[in-house]
């Protein structure tokens, strides 16, 4: 039960944007917090909103983490592919926000 509720109450321990508080510019994963936050109030589409990378990021992550319990065919492939749209969105995203 106390697991639910530091999760729900997530927004406290928020780390702060190191590069934004020193240099006043959004780094490339500004928001992902947010986003995880948003997730587990079951807030998705406004945690895409806040940070589109997170669902590929988090099937990523799942992935990765199969991979290492089972062989997975193509697993290699899988990655990669998986790899290069997370940052793919992650770089237009932040090309995005200076436009």
């Amino acid at each position: 039960m106390q697991l639910v509720v530091y999760f729900l109450r997530l927004e406290e321990y928020m780390l702060p944007c190191f590069s934004k508080q020193i240099f006043g510019v959004d780094c490339p994963g500004c928001g992902i917090q947010r986003a995880i936050s948003l997730i587990f109030h079951g807030e998705f589409i406004a945690a895409f909103k806040m940070y589109p990378a997170i669902y590929t990021l988090l099937l990523l992550f799942a992935f990765l983490l199969a991979d290492s319990f089972f062989t997975i065919k193509y697993a290699g492939k899988i990655i990669i592919i998986l790899t290069t749209i997370t940052v793919f969105l992650i770089l237009t995203n932040y090309i995005l926000k200076f436009l």
